[in-house]
C-alpha cells in the first residue's frame, strides 16, 4: 500500500529544527523531500555534537527521509538550478529571516510565476509582518516573549526555559497541518497558496488555557512548578525513592486516591480537601499530606497502587529510563536504521499507529550533499555539466569520488 504522500515533491530550504521537523514528516509520510543546504557546512544542526564518524547524530535523528542537494544558491548556475526544482515542485519551505528570500528571487511571487500550483510555507521567528517582521528569532526568544519561561519553573525562580525545544517544534508542528491543509484544498479544486507562522505565534496557540484564564478573569500564569492550575491533586509528589505523579482531580478520582491509594478516608471529609475548590486553595497542605504518605513507599509501589485504583499515575522518569522502559519498545518507538557513514544507530519512531500506511521510515539522514548529482542528473543535465558544477563550487558532495 502506497503511502499517503507518494508522489509529492517537497522543496526544502530549511535549517536546524522547525522546518526540518516538519518535512521529516512529510517525508515520513511518503513525500519525496530534497533538502536545499549551503555547499560551505550545510545545514547548521550538521555540526552539533555527538559526532560519530564524522556525522551528526543529532542531525541524523531530524533528517530522514530526505535526500540532500548542496548548492550555492547565489550562483546563477546554483539559482538556476533551484528554480527547475521548484518549477516540478508540490511543496516548498523556507525558514530564513524575512526579506532573503526574496532578494535572493527565490520567494512566493517568482516561484509562482513558473508554478502557480505550488504551497509555499515560511517559518520565521515573528512572522513576515508586523512590528518584529524583520527581527531574528531562534527558540529561546520566542519561549521568553510569549511567556511560556516564566509559567515554567517553581514560584519566586528565575525564568525557566521548556526542556525541549517547544517553540520550534510548535513551529514546525503549525507549519504541517498548514501545508497539509493547503494541499488538501488545491486536491479539491483550489489553487496553490502561500502561509507562514512564526516560533512566536505557533508557542502561544499552545496555550489556550492560560488565553482562557486571561481574558475570562485577568488571571496571570505563573511558575507553578508541576502543580496544575485548575485541578488538584494533580502534580508530581516526592516518594520514598523519586517522585511519582498523580492525576487526581475529579471527585471521582479523589475519593479513590484517598481511600484506595493512600488509605486515607479522613482526607475526603477535612474542608480543606472535601472538594476540588478547597483543595486549589490548600495546595500546600494537600501536597504536606499526600506526600506525608507517600514518601514511606517506593514510586514503582505507588504507580501499581493507583493502577489497581484506576487512578492515572506514573513514575517521573529521566530521559534514559523512558528510553529503557518495555512499553516504549512495544510501541516500537526507538527503531535501529543503519546509516552508511554512521552505522548502526537509533532513530524515534513513529508517534501515529494507524490500520493503514501512513508513515514509514524509507531513507537514512543524508550526508552532506549526498543526493547533489542524481538531484541535478534527474534535471536533464548531462554528466559533462554536472562535473563543471561540482568543479566550479555550484554544488557540492562531501564524500564525491574523483571522476
Amino acid at each position: 500500500m502506497a503511502l499517503p504522500l507518494e508522489g509529492v515533491k517537497v522543496l526544502d530550504l530549511t535549517n536546524v529544527m522547525a522546518g526540518p521537523y516538519c518535512s521529516m514528516v512529510l517525508g515520513d509520510m511518503g513525500a519525496e523531500v530534497i533538502k536545499l543546504e549551503s555547499v560551505d557546512g550545510g545545514d547548521t544542526s550538521r555540526r552539533f555534537d555527538p559526532q560519530v564518524n564524522g556525522e551528526s547524530y543529532c542531525f541524523a535523528v531530524l533528517n530522514r527521509n530526505k535526500k540532500s542537494l548542496a548548492i550555492d544558491m547565489k550562483d546563477a548556475r546554483g539559482k538556476e538550478i533551484v528554480l527547475k526544482l521548484a518549477a516540478k515542485a508540490d511543496i516548498v519551505m523556507e525558514n530564513f529571516r524575512p526579506g532573503v528570500v526574496r532578494k535572493l528571487g527565490l520567494d512566493y511571487d517568482s516561484f509562482k510565476a513558473i508554478n502557480p500550483a505550488v504551497i509555499y510555507a515560511s517559518m520565521s521567528g515573528f512572522g513576515q509582518t508586523g512590528p518584529y517582521g524583520k527581527k531574528g528569532g531562534f527558540d529561546i526568544i520566542a519561549q521568553g516573549m510569549s511567556g511560556i519561561m516564566l509559567m515554567t519553573g517553581y514560584p519566586g525562580g528565575r525564568p525557566a526555559k521548556v526542556g525541549i525545544a517547544m517553540n520550534d517544534i510548535a513551529c514546525g508542528v503549525t507549519s504541517l497541518y498548514g501545508i497539509l491543509a493547503a494541499y488538501i484544498g488545491r486536491l479539491r479544486g483550489g489553487q496553490g497558496q502561500y502561509l507562514e507562522t512564526s516560533l512566536l505565534e505557533a508557542g502561544l496557540a499552545w496555550t489556550p488555557w492560560e488565553f482562557g484564564a486571561f481574558f475570562g478573569s485577568g488571571e496571570i500564569p505563573l511558575a507553578t512548578g508541576t502543580r496544575h492550575r485548575r485541578s488538584a491533586p494533580y502534580q508530581a509528589y516526592r516518594s520514598a525513592d523519586g517522585y511519582v505523579t498523580v492525576g487526581g482531580g475529579s471527585d471521582k478520582l479523589w475519593r479513590s486516591f484517598a481511600t484506595l491509594v493512600c488509605d486515607r478516608p479522613q482526607w475526603l471529609t477535612d474542608p480543606r480537601f472535601a472538594t476540588l475548590a478547597a483543595r486549589l486553595q490548600h495546595l500546600d497542605a494537600l501536597e504536606s499530606e499526600i506526600e506525608a504518605v507517600l514518601t514511606t513507599r517506593s514510586t514503582a509501589h505507588w504507580v501499581e497502587k493507583m493502577d489497581e485504583a484506576k487512578v492515572p499515575g506514573g513514575p517521573v522518569y529521566g530521559y534514559e529510563q523512558i528510553l529503557k522502559d518495555p512499553h516504549i519498545h512495544a510501541r516500537k518507538m526507538v527503531l535501529d536504521i543503519d546509516h552508511p557513514k554512521i552505522g548502526p544507530m537509533k532513530t524515534i519512531g513513529m508517534p501515529i499507529k494507524s490500520t493503514g500506511d501512513l508513515t514509514a521510515v524509507r531513507l537514512t539522514a543524508p550526508w552532506h550533499g549526498q543526493h547533489s548529482q542524481e538531484v541535478v542528473l534527474g534535471l536533464g543535465y548531462s554528466g559533462e555539466d554536472v562535473a563543471r558544477l561540482f568543479e566550479a563550487g555550484v554544488i557540492f558532495d562531501r564524500y564525491r569520488e574523483s571522476p
